[in-house]
Order: C-alpha cells, then structure tokens, then sequence
C-alpha cells in the first residue's frame, strides 16, 4: 500500500511538472488533453512495474523471453484502445459524412457587388508594406536604442491593425534570454513596435510601466501560462498582440471550440489579456470591442473558406466529379475599410488554370465574409507579370492588394529589393495581367497610379466610360508630377484633366461646352479619361 502512494505521490508531481511544461487545455476535444493523459498513465504504470518488481524472466536454453506485467500491459492496451476510439470517433465526424456541415461552417455572402461595395481606393489608408517590409523596418528602429538592443529583441508577431484610422503593424518587444529576463523582469518590457503600413514610418513607444507578462518570459510570468492557468479548460487560437485607441496593449487570444478531437474549429470569442497587469477578461464573439481587429487567424479563416468552396456538391463530388469546386488561391493580403482589418484572397478553380473567379473579403474581427465575382488573372500571374517589367533588377513582387481604380478591379504590388525594401510600385489589370505598369515608389504612389492609367486609357473602351456633355463655369490650374492639370468646375461638380488629354484644354473659357468621358466615383474631384 505504502508503494501505490509513493508511486501515485511521484505520478503527480511529474505529471505537475509535464503540466506545466506542455500545458494542455483540460478538454476532452482537444487532442493534447489525451496525449497528457496517457504519458500520466505510463508513468504510474512503469512505477508500478519497478517497484513490484513484476518483470518475469523465463530461461529456454539460451534464449530470455521478456512478458511485460498486466499493470503495464493493460495500459498500453488502454492508451491504443482510447486513440483508436478517437480515431473512429473523428472519421465518422469528417466531411466524409458531414460534408454538408464542413460547407457551411463559415457563411459567405455570395452577393457582393464590387464596384458597389468597395469604394474606390484612397491610398492614403492602403497598406503598401507587406509583413516583411515592415520586420525590416521595424528591426532597424530597435537597432537605433543602443541601451535596449542588448536586452531586448523585436517579437515577429507584427499584428496588422487599423489604429485610429491608421494603419499598422504592431509587435511588442520581446526578452533577448532567459538571463535578461531575470534582469530585467522588475521593470518589465519597456515597449512595443508599430510601422505604419501605408507610410513606412516606425518608431518605438514606451510604456509608462513595462510589460510583466510575454512568451519570452518564464515561470508564472510567462503569457500561455498565466492564461491556461486561468482557463484551464479553454481551446486557445493563434495569439496576436494589439494596441487600443489609447495606446495601451493588450495580447489578443481566440477561444476555440471543436467537433469531436480537434476537428472543424470555430471561433467562439477573444480573451483579452493586459501584459502590463496580468488581468483578463473572456468575451463572446458579440461582445468583441470595436477596437480589437483581429480575432480569426488567416489560416483558420483559409481552412473555412476552402472548405466552404470544395464541399458545395458533397464529399465525393470534391474529388472525382469536382463540379462547382473553388479554392482559395495560396496567399492572401489584408485591407483597411470601415474601422476594419479585412483578410483578402483570391478564389479560383480546382483545375488551377492560373485564373481567378472571384475573390472574398472577410473581417477579421467578426469573421463576416463576401464573394465577390470578379473573373481575371491569378494573383501570381500578375505577381510574375510585374517582376517580369523589372526582371534585370531581381526585384521580388508583394501578394497584391485588390483595389478599386476608377471603378476597375486592379491589382497593386510593391516590388521590394534583396533587403525587403520596397523599390517599385507595379499596377496589373485584373482581367489582363500583361497590362502592367511600374514606377519608382520614390515617386509616390499617386504618381504610380496616373502612371498606369496614362497608359491604359488610350484602351480605354467608351463602353467603361460615362459620356457627358458639361458646361464650365470655372476653370482653375495647377501642376501635379511636373504634368499641368485643369479644374473643370460645373454648378453640382469638379473635374480634373491632364494637358496630355487635349490640346483644348488651355483654350477653354468659362461658358464653354467639352463633351468629356470619366468612371463614375464618389470622389470630391472626377478624374477626366477622355476629351472628345
């Protein structure tokens, strides 16, 4: 009797230390609860096999047969006995059977109307730098603290956000070691990263008091710790680091919920987590604040989204019969619209024939996502096309970002150098990936833009044009790029045109009458196309 105790004394300790190490979610739809569950088995089992001595030896001559006990062997009969029942479990529980659950476990709106539902583009709040570009240019702001480079190291979460109406990636510092977070553990982490994603501008903000809790940190301080200890039982997503409208951060976790043993995750909520504190506070996905951006991972929401689009026509129709099957393309983006992160991704046919369907849009916060019809090229055919323009530089595209231009699906790139610095804009026609245009960013990407639209509006068909006859009552000038442009005034509007529109342009007197062709758009001032 006195053994059974002893060995149970050392199972949970060592089932304690396992514990603390691994940290399992105590939920019996979580793989990691049974894997934890069956090294505390074995453990006890081989106690009990050394401290009864119960390993039999039997001589046949020159030959030693090994029988393992019954504790251990019933064990291990029980550990393969629970994983296969899993496993049947799950099988009855894959799109084998529930392809029709797998298919709708995200809602897509499939009404989604582009030029209606996405405004034309303001490339003052489009984010231009990739995650890469922004690691660069976020290492290099740390570089310039000499007193806190030898202490601290910069995370690589680099959360995308829309920050008071900016746009930004966001990451916080991180201890360099174990030795300096012992050091340094009283003050805590000073600070966090934020690079603007539209102008590349970065700096360092420090915290009035530091960060106490992190990934980088040990023991109790260290953030998956502190957070399972709490809520023992909680499935947790992918962990993003944000800042509220004031500055102050916070780490942002995903509470997830599966069918049988890890299958068909679902978001459930956030846990909101203050690194400075250590509080939290558990929120269901309705209560989520309106400042928190991103509570779906992209992989979660690719995962669903792929589902949604191979299951339309059942399990076996996914893979011998495959009519009406869509993936999404391998790659995605992010757009700022409404106060909103939106994760973007191309959609195209299984046959993978370089070609896109469409595309959807889905809110990181909400998990709210639309399809939107728009056929053209595949995003890495207008990637190739515009490395293609720069081919002797070596310069390597971004995923491109799928705005709207004049009321156009067009494809915008930034083409970066070896280091991750971006170098080049490149715009690509959707519907035909040849037509591309690149301009130094140095430029301006305003500059880009009239760029690519100089050059494709002699193609222009006044098919895609409004056509209206206007009378001017007043004209006014100014120069833009080195380019002379005329402001067209009417009673309700104003319009812009370039002197490399007309020769009548400097001919024109208030009271005059232009036929003028232009895409309709809510902007303040109507870019003219055309001069009849």
């Amino acid at each position: 009797m006195t053994k059974k105790i002893i060995n149970i004394i050392i199972t949970l300790i060592l089932g304690f230390i396992i514990y603390y190490i691994t940290l399992p979610a105590i939920n019996l739809n979580n793989i990691g609860f049974y894997i934890f569950i069956a090294f505390i088995a074995l453990i006890y089992a081989f106690l009990d096999t050394i401290t009864n001595n119960q390993v039999e030896l039997f001589k046949k001559g020159k030959r030693i047969d090994y029988f393992l006990p019954k504790s251990l062997t019933y064990t291990i009969f029980g550990i393969i006995s629970v994983f296969l029942l899993i496993l049947i479990v799950n099988f009855f529980c894959s799109p084998l059977f529930n392809a029709k659950s797998y298919q709708q476990r995200i809602s897509v709106d499939e009404s989604g109307n582009f030029t209606e539902d996405i405004d034309e583009v303001d490339f003052k709040h489009l984010p231009l730098l990739d995650r890469t570009s922004s690691e660069v240019l976020g290492d290099r702001v740390m570089g310039q603290v000499s007193e806190l480079v030898s202490q601290f190291n910069v995370s690589d979460l680099y959360t995308q956000i829309n920050y008071n109406n900016s746009i930004l990636r966001v990451t916080p510092l991180e201890y360099a070691d174990p030795i300096k977070w012992l050091t340094n553990r009283k003050e805590g982490i000073v600070g966090y990263i934020t690079v603007d994603s539209v102008t590349g501008e970065s700096k360092l903000t420090r915290l009035d008091k530091g960060m106490k809790y992190s990934s980088s940190a040990l023991f109790n301080e260290k953030l998956e710790r502190i957070l399972r200890f709490k809520y023992p039982t909680t499935n947790f997503g992918k962990i993003s680091f944000e800042i509220d409208n004031e500055g102050n951060p916070y780490y942002i976790i995903p509470t997830i919920s599966y069918t049988a043993v890890g299958l068909k995750a679902k978001v459930t909520g956030v846990i909101i987590f203050d690194p400075i504190t250590g509080e939290s506070e558990k929120y269901k996905n309705d209560d989520i604040p309106s400042w928190v951006d991103i509570a779906y991972s992209a992989s979660l929401v690719i995962e669903q989204v792929d589902d949604w689009g191979n299951y339309k026509n059942g399990f076996f129709n996914s893979i011998f019969g495959q009519k009406d099957v869509v993936n999404t393309t391998e790659g995605y983006n992010y757009l700022a619209m409404n106060d909103d992160i939106y994760l973007y991704t191309g959609i195209t046919s299984v046959v993978s024939d370089e070609s896109n369907l469409g595309f959807i849009l889905t809110n990181m916060r909400t998990g709210k996502t639309t399809y939107y019809s728009v056929p053209g090229a595949e995003e890495y055919s207008a990637m190739n096309s515009a490395e293609g323009q720069v081919q002797d530089m070596g310069y390597t595209s971004t995923f491109p970002l799928l705005i709207n231009l004049k009321g156009k699906p067009t494809y915008l790139v930034s083409l970066k150098d070896s280091s991750g610095l971006v170098k080049m804009y490149g715009f690509v026609d959707v519907k035909d990936y040849q037509k591309v245009v690149v301009t130094d960013s140095s430029k301006g990407i305003e500059t880009a833009r009239d760029n690519y639209l100089k050059a494709i509006k002699k193609e222009a068909s006044d098919d895609e044009l409004k056509i209206e006859e206007i009378t001017i009552s007043k004209i006014d000038t100014g120069i833009i790029g080195g380019y002379t442009y005329y402001y067209l005034s009417t009673e309700n509007k104003t319009y812009k045109a370039s002197i490399t529109l007309s020769d009548r342009l400097p001919l024109l007197e208030v009271g005059d009458k232009i036929k003028i062709g232009y895409y309709e758009t809510d902007n303040n001032i109507i870019d003219i196309e055309k001069v009849y």
